[in-house]
């Protein structure tokens, strides 16, 4: 009998069981909330091998599309076939450094005495604390901070992968699946994640008043997509030109005072307090979201007099350059190729991810995340990766290696190569990087040498070389020496509205004064990305 293989761990054939059941037999966690029924849609796993010999989907499973079943549902129909499954609540690598910004603490809710006081109103009976809940709800990885309320301390950091993955690895196919017959899954796929981390994060032994329920606001950011679909926005205007949420439509017609959007968390199914608010920042414009307004609040650009770059790096690449007194932003769909994504053996940043690359006298030396054996190479690896073969001349500016061979193998002893095929998915990736900054600082009309700091944001950008991804033109060409990475500034910058009301203000003020460049109507934008295609510099002279 052959092997069953979950999250890499191995255990035997055994008849009638299901997936869940290997998982349980090798303590792997898999949500569910409804018993194994399959009707909570919550048991999701990605079948990396083996599909065909497992049992018919099941009419439970009809929303799923790919290679993807509920772990509930699925059995074995051949004990000869070797499967293996990964759950999507693997936990990427926190990234727990960030920009940290100095502010008063003024959160909503307080205590006055024996009651729990949210917008001049008792809520509750004071249980010995007041808890409030961060998070960045990114298209590739989640990330929550727990906020003791009282003291402004957070007390826990988790993350895990987003699970919508089932709808497609971008916030267009998103947008589409979203738009089918199965609409409101990815909205209820996200809350269930978020409840059962929650869940996990309130288990603490050594605060015993760290309860659901004495969590009493939410601040949750996101791409436009994401904190749409969050809200149970309908997403469809988004994936259409001009690429506006409903919300900013409506803004813009004077029928709503702001972009940001606030419900109360019993309405939206959050199981914390139930008479908490979950509020989420403005919009910047289009596809620019409220996890680039959180940005802009963590890097400071609500009090900066002189120009400044933010790039948040990730499937959706944002660029805003400006200060205090005015902005220009765009966004550059590049797609999840950096991300785990469109590339042969790409994943995500886990353990066993090759994370550094070095070529020394023909050798490929890796380094992986957890220094665990290899099992496939992340974002930072790529781009080391990609600078080290031009660097070599092993790889020439358009991709093509110079032996005219179809592979390079970047771990010959796992038999792990980077085909051409997934060169030209980086080259169009880093692409879109590219042209987005370059679009930007001529619109500006600054040169490098004119704006005081490029911030690089997100767990992507944290853990690249920054020389490296210049010398491929993945970031623009800054001196190294003016070049701040600032971790996970979105996370920071929900952290902060959180914390601090008179923030909430000040950013929804902000983002008016923003200007938002659609990138694909700038009529060299053709011309432009062509040239990011190519693995050189950019150059620092635009104009």
């Amino acid at each position: 009998m052959s092997p069953v293989i979950a999250d890499g761990r191995e255990v035997q054939y055994r008849e009638k069981n299901t997936l869940f059941d290997y998982a349980d037999s090798l303590d792997v966690r898999v949500p569910t909330s409804c018993g194994r029924t399959g009707e909570c849609h919550e048991c999701i796993v990605e079948i990396r091998n083996g599909m065909n010999s497992l049992n018919l989907i099941t009419d439970q499973e009809k929303f799923l599309r790919g290679n993807y079943r509920l772990a509930c549902r699925t059995t074995l129909e051949d004990s000869r076939a070797t499967v293996e499954f990964a759950t999507l609540r693997r936990q990427p690598r926190i990234l727990s450094k960030s920009i940290q910004r100095k502010i008063k603490l003024e959160p909503r809710v307080t205590r006055d005495s024996d009651n729990v006081i949210a917008d001049g109103q008792v809520i509750d009976k004071y249980r010995g604390g007041i808890f409030g809940i961060a998070g960045d709800i990114g298209t590739t990885t989640v990330v929550l901070n727990l906020v003791d309320l009282e003291s402004g301390e957070i007390i826990q950091t988790s993350s895990f992968e987003n699970p919508q993955r089932f709808g497609g690895g971008d916030v267009m196919n998103r947008i589409s699946y979203d738009g089918g017959v199965f609409q409101g899954e990815l909205k209820q796929v996200m809350l269930s994640s978020i409840n059962f981390e929650i869940g996990a994060m309130t288990r603490n032994p050594d605060r015993k008043s760290l309860r659901r329920r004495c969590i009493y606001d939410v601040v949750l950011v996101g791409n436009t997509t994401m904190r749409d679909l969050l809200f149970g926005i309908d997403v469809q205007s988004v994936g259409q030109k001009p690429y506006k949420s409903l919300i900013q439509t409506e803004f813009e017609n004077k029928t709503r005072e702001s972009t940001a959007v606030e419900c109360s968390a019993s309405n939206m199914g959050l199981r914390v307090h139930p008479d908490a608010k979950v509020y989420s920042g403005p919009l910047v414009g289009s596809h620019v979201g409220t996890d680039v307004a959180a940005d802009m609040l963590a890097i400071g650009m609500d009090t900066a007099k002189s120009p400044r770059m933010l790039v948040d790096i990730g499937t959706n690449t944002e660029v805003v350059i400006g200060d205090s007194s005015g902005m220009v932003t765009a966004s550059c769909p590049a797609g999840p190729a950096f991300e785990g994504g469109e590339v042969t053996y790409g994943m995500p940043g886990y353990d066993g991810a090759v994370e550094a690359v070095s070529i020394r006298e023909g050798k490929v030396n890796l380094s992986t995340i957890g220094d665990a054996d290899v099992e496939g190479i992340c974002g930072s690896g790529l781009v080391d990766l990609l600078s080290e073969l031009r660097r070599t001349e092993a790889m020439d500016e358009l991709g093509k290696y110079s032996n005219d061979s179809n592979q390079f193998a970047f771990a010959p002893d796992h038999e792990m190569y980077l085909y051409r095929s997934d060169i030209s998915a980086l080259a169009q990736a880093k692409s879109a990087n590219y042209s987005g900054q370059f679009i930007a600082m001529r619109h500006f009309g600054k040169s490098i040498e004119d704006l005081e700091t490029l911030y690089l944001a997100g767990g992507f950008a944290n853990y690249i070389n920054a020389d490296n991804a210049k010398s491929i033109g993945f970031i623009a060409d800054f001196p190294t020496e003016k070049i701040s990475k600032v971790g996970n500034a979105s996370l920071e910058g929900a952290t902060i509205m959180l914390k601090s009301v008179s923030s909430r203000i000040s950013i929804e003020q902000l983002v008016r004064k923003v200007e938002h460049i659609e990138l694909e109507t700038t009529p060299d934008f053709f011309d432009i990305f062509v040239e990011g295609c190519m693995f050189k510099p950019m150059p620092r002279e635009i104009f």
